[in-house]
């Protein structure tokens, strides 16, 4: 993996899976504390990298004029397992295929027919290409949930959205979100650690800021909302970020 999914990538995708419809980059935003393009940026490098893949609308083909849903658990050659999927998906009807790490039933097909008569079309077009069907059945309801580890933690406060790489050396990255009352706002990163709010042996390597990431300098003013990937070396990685946050609000590390 070239991405490395933080607690608001864990959100946006928590979300997205809750309604994708129905949900707008501001209301992630809120959720999480951070500003709408930053969420925006972040639901582009998801999709970027292929961990957002699309978005597909929940269709009740019973209702859509009684049309029937039959899924299909099939046998597949494990050598050509992956490109029969993809012969399988052209089959007019096929709306999904799932390949399985088993030996038998290794290929799912779910499919959608006018009546039982082009379900077994479906069917033969299955068999001409090598595929057994070692079970069918008409499906009835699908009820699809967001993945929960990726959802809100009520045990963690809402405004300290923080990601937290240990390294050797007993060096860690830190990534925190800066909130809007926290005492280095408004401030350049020398006269942070200048007043002591930032530590010396700690390194600003980056700062998120709506849909553009900065290269820090000394004279670079933190703003409220900016995503701050902090190197601590040594020391308390808490100590190191409660200049980024509200007092008495401390994330959790």
């Amino acid at each position: 993996m070239d991405y490395r999914l933080d607690e608001i990538d864990r959100r946006i995708v928590y979300e997205l899976m809750r309604d994708a419809r129905d949900t707008s980059a501001p209301e992630i935003a809120e959720q999480v504390n951070v500003s709408p393009g930053t969420i925006r940026n972040r639901i582009n490098q998801l999709e970027d990298h292929g961990i957002i893949k699309g978005y597909a609308a929940s269709v009740d083909f019973e209702r859509a004029d009684g049309r029937l849903t039959n899924l299909y658990m099939c046998n597949a050659p494990i050598s050509e397992r992956e490109s029969l999927a993809r012969e399988v998906s052209a089959i007019p009807g096929v709306i999904n295929v799932r390949e399985l790490m088993t030996g038998r039933r290794n290929l799912h097909v779910l499919a959608v027919g006018e009546d039982t008569e082009d379900l077994r079309r479906i069917s033969r077009a299955l068999s001409r290409l090598g595929i057994d069907i070692e079970d069918e059945d008409l499906v009835q309801t699908e009820t699809t949930s967001p993945y929960d580890a990726f959802g809100p933690d009520e045990d963690r406060p809402a405004a300290g959205a923080t990601d937290f790489i240990s390294l050797a050396g007993d060096a860690s990255v830190v990534d925190v979100t800066v909130q809007s009352d926290a005492p280095i706002v408004d401030r350049t990163l020398a006269d942070a650690v200048q007043s002591g709010i930032l530590e010396e042996s700690s390194l600003v390597i980056a700062i998120e800021r709506d849909d553009r990431t900065l290269t820090p300098h000394g004279e670079t003013v933190i703003r409220p909302d900016d995503i701050v990937t902090i190197l601590c070396r040594g020391g308390d990685p808490e100590q190191v970020v409660s200049g980024f946050v509200a007092d008495g609000t401390r994330p959790e590390l």
